[in-house]
């Protein structure tokens, strides 16, 4: 697994991180999923700041939220039904859960996997982690939608008040495109104390084919690809099915 973005990984950047990430309006598509499929025992991978594990947790399901980042994981157990969830500082490779009859990757968890040997060797993990039968779902930015070039083109600088904290500014710029590889930075001013932190993130953008191909080498089977009712036309979810 990737070391973790300062974003996730220093501890006064993850407590601003759920106020710049907004009302997570993503989420109810994967409850929706997971209600489908009637997932009882659920694995978050990348689950960060806890937000999806705890909302699944909440419906009376069995959850494993799973992240490299220990500031995030410190967050995301000091939220009301942080209880209800199993958390576990890690990655796919090392959860230590089977059985589990859904696995999730929201936001750009699937992206930060750069290599295409850190990519299998996730999802082989997910896969000794679901029961024979069990699910995956995952979401992935579209190639074609070049999502770099709106990032690109609104570099304001964003400044909310976060409570316990005080007003912070976040300004976003990119910094490398060198496709599939797209690099950009977060700047955060604490204008309480002055305090400036960067974060330096990288993203891998898989096409569709891609993505299918890895799949299959990995002993999957992709069951449909749809659109993020949230972000329309512009990410691939994927419902993948363990088939080995």
């Amino acid at each position: 697994m990737p070391e973790p973005d300062a974003i996730f990984a220093d501890p006064r950047l993850a407590a601003v991180y759920d106020a710049f990430d907004g009302p997570r309006d993503d989420l109810t598509a994967y409850v929706g999923i997971a209600d489908e499929l009637a997932a009882e025992r659920v694995l978050d991978v990348g689950c960060g700041t806890g937000c999806l594990a705890i909302l699944l947790a909440g419906g009376g399901r069995t959850v494993v939220g799973v992240d490299p980042a220990e500031a995030s994981l410190a967050v995301a157990k000091a939220k009301d039904g942080a209880d209800r969830v199993t958390w576990v500082h890690g990655d796919a490779t090392t959860a230590g859960v089977s059985g589990a009859d859904l696995a999730v990757m929201t936001a750009n968890v699937a992206q930060v996997f750069l290599t295409d040997d850190d990519w299998a060797r996730t999802l082989r993990g997910v896969h000794r982690s679901l029961r024979g039968g069990g699910h995956l779902v995952f979401e992935t930015r579209r190639p074609e939608r070049r999502a770099w070039e709106d990032w690109a083109a609104d570099p304001a600088e964003v400044t909310l008040e976060v409570p316990g904290i005080g007003p912070v500014a976040q300004h976003r710029e990119v910094t490398d495109v060198r496709l599939p590889l797209v690099s950009f930075r977060h700047t955060y001013r604490f204008l309480a104390d002055g305090a400036v932190l960067t974060s330096d993130s990288t993203l891998r953008f898989r096409d569709e084919d891609e993505v299918a191909a890895s799949l299959a080498a990995t002993g999957y089977r992709v069951v449909d690809v749809r659109d993020a009712p949230d972000r329309p036309g512009r990410e691939f979810v994927f419902l993948a099915r363990r088939t080995t």
